[in-house]
């Protein structure tokens, strides 16, 4: 048996996340007090506002949602046996296993996202670049029909039949007319301030590298299942050079979680807010087993 931590990524955010548990454990709100310091914002306040206008902006979303995560993470281990063989995590979430596996300081992984989230939003001119959601169709089948946009990509294999297509929004309707009668059952928009991981946002992979070539990198202690090729790394340079990569690249959710079942993982934690992963994966592979924090920490 081997047990797998998965971490969520951008759009698992909800007003008072987690605050459930800082009520109950008020020691985890040092957390959001040392975020608060690296990024120069009240992320706990931001996260507790009755406006989410702030929350929903990605240079605070993304801190948001790995401080979020590394309390979950935190909390895990102090109150059950559960121990990962492996850690893998959804795009933003991938920065969550880095601190999980000691790759890097939960100073400095808050800091990074908060920079990518600035970077990916100033990458691309509001308006220009857009994402969206294709169900019913196979990663194969979609790409056979963005060989005729090239300014389109695939962004996120998440599951069979559902994936995330990013690029630029004017070619967005025509796009939609070609999927619908290639056969796809919906095309949904998806509210997002820019076409992240497609080589629109270019910009914002140069300017992060910048920034994470002068952050220390440690040795992995666990294997971690990166977005870019879904195989398992813990060489820090290979980790770095992969989370560079993973700007403009896909994910490959599917993949991920395929490769993480061959290799021997048969369950699943969810550790960070709400269950989108816990979905997909269900989607991906019924036979393994699936649990959400916010489910099994409550327990």
């Amino acid at each position: 048996m081997k047990r797998a931590f998965v971490f969520p990524g951008q759009g698992s955010q909800t007003t008072g996340m987690g605050s459930d548990l800082v009520k109950a454990f008020p020691e985890y709100v040092t957390y959001y007090d040392r975020a608060a310091e690296a990024v120069g914002e009240d992320l706990y306040r931001i996260i507790n506002s009755a406006d989410d206008t702030k929350l929903t902006l990605t240079q605070f979303t993304q801190p948001a949602i790995l401080t979020t995560s590394v309390i979950a993470y935190e909390h895990t281990l102090k109150t059950t046996d559960f121990r990962p063989d492996a850690l893998a995590g959804h795009s933003l979430g991938e920065w969550t296993a880095l601190v999980a596996a000691g790759v890097l300081k939960f100073e400095d992984a808050v800091r990074l996202v908060h920079l990518r989230g600035k970077y990916m939003s100033e990458a691309c001119p509001p308006g220009v670049g857009t994402m969206a959601a294709v169900l019913g169709l196979e990663a194969k089948e979609i790409e056979e029909v963005l060989s005729d946009f090239e300014n389109i990509c695939l962004a996120n294999i998440n599951s069979p039949g559902q994936i995330v297509i990013s690029g630029a929004a004017a070619d967005f309707e025509a796009v939609e007319t070609a999927l619908n009668a290639k056969g796809a059952k919906r095309f949904i928009r998806l509210t997002v301030s820019g076409p992240f991981h497609s080589p629109l946002i270019e910009s914002a992979k140069i300017n992060l590298k910048k920034e994470i070539d002068l952050v220390h990198f440690n040795e992995s202690k666990l294997p971690i299942y990166q977005n870019v090729d879904a195989k398992p790394h813990t060489a820090p340079e290979v980790i770095k050079e992969n989370l560079i990569r993973q700007i403009t690249s896909p994910v490959r959710w599917t993949e991920i979680i395929q490769n993480m079942v061959n290799d021997g993982v048969n369950e699943f934690y969810e550790i960070g807010h709400g269950g989108v992963l816990s979905g997909l994966i269900k989607r991906i592979d019924r036979s393994v087993k699936r649990e959400q924090f916010d489910k099994f920490s409550k327990e």
